[in-house]
């Protein structure tokens, strides 16, 4: 058997670099040729001093096991993890880049020098290898200051995060500073205001309401099916009209010295007011301390007084009440007054009407001499028919005296006598009968008058009874109209203040200045991007 010589090592200290660009030669000439003899080529001699100095960069697990990945993506076969960074440094490939399958390969030498890769050293200077170096000591061979595109886009979106976070913490910054100056500030001072400054007002509450007549239910057909506060709401709607106007206020400061109260110098500026104030401002005052409220349904008026004393109040409430009641009965009495006033016109009228009804049918009596004339007419009538009858009966009588042959002369005068005697008294009745019915002053134009004035009478007698029914009507109605104010709720002075009601009243600012702010803002932002748009 032959013994197999052995090969001599040889470990030069070389780069990684320098080990690579050796290396690539050597390998693509051992395998042109295959080897005769088991003897170690140079070739492979120079990978295992390459392996030995990958080996002394110490690299970690993780580094190696990566190399072997990116081997296996490139189709190279190693035979150990520290072969694998081997190879892949031979191909110009750094197995620890994090990039993708693009980054991988680079296509020449010229792209890799100008992405700033770094130059081998010794014989190969000019060659641009694409290989990573390990530092040397001493700071000879520095790193490149260059970043790879993921790290510059990683570098890039942490500068706009920090630039969004800057100009998010500012805007925030400047927007506390506005809720501060138009929100918070005007806050505290409204709310210093009503806890340190105000003065302390007395409420005093009362109610009253308005009812009618009990009476009212049987005067009208529907004036028992509507409740009292729907039959009294509007006599209720004026009373508050009044009580909250003008009027009343100033009857309140002639009575009782409303002006005079609210003037005192211990009052706050903002309640108080000036030394010589005007009916305006008063009035102003008393809208903000006089509230009346009326309510349908129960048909109740409220009533609540403020002022700085508790018993100027109550006396306010007194006075506002007794006005109130004045205001009513002077209403109800109007009422009467205007439907008695039309009811009486026209009994009086119909009164005046009957009495020269009854003056003209007396006179035309008076004129005539004769009370009925009709009367008369009607006896000549029945007269004149009388003598009729008897004339018919004494000229049958005659006749019958005629026909016989021998009549009785003397009873036949007599007759004749008779039947003349009657027809000349039926010719003066039927003269007399025409007398009376021809001409201007004929019975008949008498009773004709007679009648019509009697008519007249009669419908005077009809109006006289109308009027004096509506006027009855009119009595009830007016009876129905009268309305009385009754206290429920007496005014009382209070022991405590009512007003103000600091904590209510500094929420309420506060949501009053939040809603201007917000207000305001969205004006600005809407007008800010019109102007941009």
């Amino acid at each position: 058997m032959t013994t197999k010589p052995k090969a001599r090592k040889f470990r030069i200290k070389r780069t990684p670099t320098q080990d690579a660009a050796a290396s690539a030669p050597q390998e693509a000439a051992a395998q042109q040729a295959a080897p005769a003899a088991d003897v170690a080529s140079p070739a492979q001699v120079a990978s295992e001093n390459s392996i030995d100095a990958i080996r002394q960069e110490g690299l970690t697990g993780r580094q190696l096991r990566m190399a072997r990945r990116v081997a296996q993506k490139h189709g190279l076969a190693p035979t150990s993890d520290f072969d694998a960074v081997r190879l892949l440094r031979a191909k110009g490939i750094d197995p620890f880049q994090r990039s993708n399958m693009l980054e991988l390969v680079v296509p020449n030498a010229g792209e890799g020098a100008q992405q700033g890769q770094p130059q081998a050293i010794g014989r190969a200077e000019t060659a641009k290898v694409q290989l990573p170096q390990t530092v040397q000591q001493g700071g000879a061979n520095l790193p490149s200051t260059e970043l790879s595109p993921a790290e510059r886009r990683a570098r890039d979106i942490q500068a706009i995060q920090r630039d969004i976070m800057q100009r998010r913490r500012k805007k925030l910054g400047l927007l506390m500073v506005r809720l501060a100056f138009f929100v918070m500030l005007p806050t505290l001072m409204a709310g210093y205001y009503f806890y340190s400054i105000a003065t302390p007002m007395y409420a005093t509450e009362s109610e009253f309401l308005i009812i009618q007549n009990e009476g009212s239910g049987g005067a009208s057909p529907l004036g028992g099916l509507l409740p009292t506060q729907f039959a009294t709401n509007q006599d209720a709607i004026g009373v508050q009209a009044f009580l909250e106007s003008k009027e009343a206020m100033l009857r309140l400061d002639r009575d009782v010295g409303f002006k005079s109260h609210f003037s005192q110098d211990w009052i706050d500026p903002i309640q108080r007011l000036g030394a010589d104030p005007s009916d305006q401002d008063a009035y102003d005052i008393y809208k903000k301390n006089v509230k009346i409220g009326y309510d349908p349904t129960e048909g109740l008026i409220r009533m609540e007084v403020a002022a700085a004393d508790p018993q100027v109040s109550a006396e306010f409430s007194q006075s506002l009440i007794s006005y109130a009641e004045e205001r009513v009965n002077n209403l109800s009495s109007q009422k009467r007054e205007d439907q008695m006033r039309d009811a009486r016109e026209s009994f009086d009228r119909a009164q005046e009407e009957r009495r020269a009804a009854q003056e003209n049918l007396v006179r035309l009596q008076i004129e005539g001499q004769i009370l009925d004339p009709d009367g008369v007419i009607s006896s000549l009538r029945a007269q004149i028919n009388t003598l009729e009858t008897q004339v018919i009966e004494k000229e049958i009588e005659l006749a019958g005296l005629l026909n016989n042959a021998r009549p009785n002369q003397s009873r036949v005068a007599a007759a004749e006598g008779e039947v003349r005697i009657l027809q000349e008294q039926l010719r003066k009745l039927n003269a007399k009968m025409v007398d009376v019915s021809r001409g201007e002053n004929s019975l008949a134009e008498l009773s004709a008058r007679l009648q019509i004035a009697q008519a007249d009478l009669a419908a005077a007698d009809g109006t006289l009874q109308a009027a004096r029914q509506t006027m009855e009507q009119a009595r009830v109605e007016a009876f129905r109209q009268v309305r009385y104010l009754t206290v429920a709720v007496e005014p009382i002075a209070p022991d405590a203040a009512s007003y103000p009601r600091a904590f209510e009243n500094t929420i309420l600012a506060f949501i009053v200045f939040a809603g201007i702010y917000l207000m305001i803002s969205i004006t600005a932002s809407i007008l800010r991007e019109q102007v941009s748009a």
